[in-house]
């Protein structure tokens, strides 16, 4: 027995004598009563020991080990393949009857060309609002208009270039005589990023190709070895590496190297500045940048010829060669990227391939990976979502990481045309937006960087169209964007260019940040600037002489002209196109984090103009557009005047839950009356709902788990990713739509923010006060470590048999700490200051940095 274990052995024994002593006082009083001293004393006795840390813990890593992704034959095609990844760098391993193919892929790496044209077409906001507004409302849609119908054709064009685009950086190819080995399939260990993939020998030996990205650089590892794990002769019989099949003709050609003496092949390849008909391929650009992808194996190649099926001799590819047989295998990938000039030149000189160094690189990911996954956990007796929980998140980790390019809509995983669908870009109204909302609850921070600098990277553009275009102050965020150089509006559309929901909604997430960490330098060095952006247009944009005044018949400041997230569009009239719950919702939001954030940041005189404006647009701010429903009554809807039945894309009647953050669970009895109407009435086709929906539902104590898992499975990749599906028709979707018409679009990055769904059923603090198990069936056991709340509060919980047993909480940065007990009967609270009794239903009080509070039952 250790030390600990036997510390914690001994006072549990002087705890228990304590609490004997004083058994026959109890007797004497009401042993049900939770008032009665002597158990409170007997409860104070035992806490003050510590002897809860007796209880195994919950430990992230191990529970993460349980959730394998298991493929029990060949997985050849793309979405059957593991995913692996750094964060930069991605790779799906795929298997063929005859050969594993690695498909490369990386954040950084993209077709970074960009159509800017017709600069001066576009004219300006005022212009194009004027003629629009002489458009008769008679129309059945804007485009019955010829001006309109070409405005908006020369407005998309610069959108239809197949550019910019994710470029894929090329597969490995590991071929190997199908009468010497058969394929069997493969486990991807989610615990450290350790793909196995099983092979069969002739001699009925089952081998093992062991395969993993390094999580310190952009390199993958491969080693075959026995059933042992020791290492194994050779069976592969060539390697093969290939440029994409998509790369463009007016590309400079690949250069290639082929040093068989070292066991090396490589490529470069260049990726152009500029568009085809301003480039010149001899004399290049300053700007060009390039990626090579390079493989290295631990003996030698050679060139060897093969009988072809019309019974011709046919010479090994360019970047293809034999493996001389060795006593073992071992290979290492590269891909290096960056501006071209910088990677310009001969092949860096490598060391060639070694066990020491795999053990090495392995044992390093590892401990990278555990502590990834000791971050925060889940132990669940619902297995399908505690799996899918690990699962999204390890994704997630593969996927993004701080200082590379945040991920577009399919991540860092392509080839050919997968991943290429809308450009692969930022779409700000949602898309963008939704992976990261598992890292908040999740404790994963560090994982929301990547849209940070996303947002920053923004600003110029933003702003630059706020005041060219709009001729106001402020940034107006775009509905589109690419991580290259832009300086224009990628989609100035007004069909969908017009939305006014992206501006709040591109810096909510800021404020997000700031609020589960508590990070006062982050608020003060990079949130506040794009959040005063964003408030000092939406300010200006709803002051104008059009956005209120008599002819609104009112006194409100109204958003308009606006459009609601994919419904709709610019409607002839401008009807649909006004105070969309989602705009007042998210502006109403913004507009309560800057005041706050001024106050934090003391900052309240210098910005007294800005916030007097605030403060009286906030004082006359619109209602929230509602219809009534002839089967539920009152519900929300998407805008004024729309009617009770609109089957919509994204799910805008909920949007005051989630993420407008204004109703919830603490809203009062007739506002919650609305909400669940709204729940119960509205119809949402799929496609932008996964998370989304189910997020909102939790929120508001509505989401039907089981079927939520359903629809979860309806959407599952071999993979294990989810994609996005259709639901029903009735919207934008048609009987003849095939359902699953996004599923090989490329791996859906936005829907690794699933794990959020299950946070938000376990614990909610949206509002500052935490809730405990607000959407989690009581006959469900269930404990969460290190979930963190609003406050920067880590909490961790037990849910054991209808009853929460414990709830430990640690305060990152002090403050007060509020949270509805769990218990009826109130408990028993140990602080630094000591042990105490509560009764309240609402724990509140104030914290220490550091300090870690524990709450009991009595």
């Amino acid at each position: 027995m250790d030390r600990k274990t036997k510390s914690i052995t001994s006072h549990y024994l002087h705890a228990k004598a304590l609490v004997c002593i004083i058994a026959f006082k109890i007797k004497s009083h009401n042993p049900m009563k939770p008032t009665n001293p002597f158990i409170r004393l007997a409860f104070l006795l035992l806490l003050g020991t510590g002897i809860s840390a007796a209880r195994n813990p919950l430990i992230s890593h191990e529970q993460a080990r349980l959730h394998p992704i298991d493929y029990d034959k060949p997985a050849p095609d793309f979405f059957e393949g593991a995913l692996l990844g750094n964060g930069g760098m991605g790779v799906v391993v795929t298997t063929r009857p005859d050969a594993v193919v690695l498909y490369f892929g990386h954040n950084n790496v993209w077709d970074i060309r960009i159509a800017e044209n017709n600069r001066e077409k576009i004219g300006t906001f005022k212009e194009v609002f004027q003629k629009v507004k002489a458009i008769p409302d008679t129309l059945s849609v804007l485009t019955d208009d010829r001006w309109y119908a070409e405005y908006s054709k020369m407005t998309a064009q610069n959108y239809r270039a197949p550019y910019p685009r994710p470029f894929p950086c090329g597969s490995v190819l590991l071929g190997f005589d199908r009468r010497n080995a058969e394929m069997l399939g493969h486990r991807l260990d989610i615990s450290n990023g350790l793909c196995e993939v099983f092979l069969l020998a002739n001699d009925q030996k089952k081998l093992t190709l062991q395969v993993f990205t390094d999580m310190t650089g952009d390199r993958l590892w491969m080693r075959l070895v026995d059933r042992q794990g020791s290492p194994h002769a050779n069976i592969f019989d060539r390697i093969r590496v290939m440029p994409d099949p998509s790369t463009p003709r007016d590309f400079p050609k690949a250069k290639t190297d082929e040093l068989l003496e070292k066991g090396i092949l490589s490529f470069r390849q260049i990726l152009p500045y500029q568009e085809p008909d301003k480039y010149d391929k001899e004399k290049g650009h300053p700007k060009d940048k390039a990626f090579r992808l390079t493989v290295r194996v631990n003996g030698l190649l050679e060139k060897t010829k093969r009988i072809n099926w019309d019974g011709n001799i046919q010479q090994m590819a360019s970047l293809e060669a034999a493996l001389q047989q060795q006593n073992g295998f071992i290979g290492c990938i590269s891909l290096q990227e960056g501006l071209s000039n910088v990677l310009d030149g001969d092949v860096p000189a490598t060391a060639t391939p070694e066990m020491k160094g795999f053990d090495a690189s392995l044992a390093e990911s590892g401990r990278i990976w555990k502590q990834y996954w000791n971050q925060s956990g889940v132990k669940l007796s619902d297995r399908f979502l505690e799996r899918m929980w690990y699962h999204n998140l390890y994704f997630l980790n593969c996927a993004a990481k701080d200082g590379v390019t945040t991920p577009g809509l399919f991540a860092n995983w392509s080839y050919d045309k997968i991943g290429t669908a809308w450009h692969g870009d930022y779409h700000m109204n949602y898309n963008t937006q939704q992976p990261f909302w598992a890292t908040y609850s999740s404790n994963h921070l560090e994982k929301n960087l990547p849209y940070v600098s996303l947002v920053e990277k923004l600003m110029p553009v933003s702003k630059r169209w706020a005041n060219e275009y709009y001729d106001l102050p402020g940034a107006y965020f775009p509905h589109s964007a690419y991580p290259v150089d832009m300086t224009m509006n990628p989609y100035p559309v007004p069909t969908w260019g017009w939305e006014i929901v992206e501006t709040p909604w591109t810096v909510q997430g800021l404020w997000w940040h700031y609020m589960y960490s508590g990070d006062v330098e982050f608020l003060k060095t990079r949130a506040y600037e794009p959040m005063k952006a964003a408030v000092e247009f939406l300010v200006a944009y709803m002051k104008r002489p059009e956005a209120s005044g008599p002819q609104w018949n009112d006194d409100k400041f109204h958003v308009f002209p606006t459009v609601p997230p994919e419904l709709y569009g610019l409607r002839p009239g401008f009807k649909y196109n006004y105070d969309c719950i989602a705009d007042l919702s998210l502006i109403k939001f913004i507009f309560k984090a800057f005041c706050e954030a001024t106050r934090v940041l003391e900052l309240e005189k210098p910005e007294e103009v800005l916030l007097a404006d605030v403060k009286l647009i906030s004082s006359r701010f619109p209602e929230y557009p509602t219809a009534v429903s002839g089967k539920y009554g009152k519900v929300f809807v998407s805008v004024p005047d729309e009617h009770d039945q609109v089957v919509y894309n994204v799910p805008n009647a909920l949007f005051t839950v989630f993420p407008g953050e204004d109703h919830g669970l603490h809203s009062d009895p007739e506002t919650m009356k609305i909400l669940r109407n709204t729940f119960y009435n509205q119809q949402n086709e799929g496609g932008n709902d996964l998370v989304f929906l189910n997020l909102q539902s939790a929120r508001i104590g509505m989401l039907d788990l089981e079927r939520f898992k359903r629809q979860v499975n309806y959407s599952l990749m071999p993979n294990g990713t989810t994609s996005d599906r259709v639901m029903q028709v009735h919207g934008r979707y048609r009987d003849n739509t095939p359902y699953g018409f996004m599923d090989r679009m490329g791996v859906w990055f936005e829907n690794f923010g699933l794990p959020v769904v299950v946070n938000e059923c376990l614990m909610q603090s949206y509002n500052g006060t935490i809730r405990l198990f607000p959407n989690w069936p009581l006959e469900k056991d269930a404990e969460f470590h290190n979930l963190i709340a609003i406050g920067a509060f880590l909490v961790s919980a037990t849910l054991k048999n209808k009853k929460v047993e414990k709830i430990q909480v640690t305060s990152e940065v002090g403050g007060v700490l509020k949270m509805i007990s769990p218990w009826n009967n109130g408990g028993a609270v140990s602080t630094r200051s000591g042990n105490k009794s509560f009764f309240s239903s609402i724990v509140d009080m104030q914290t220490a940095k550091g300090e870690i509070i524990v709450f009991q039952p009595y």
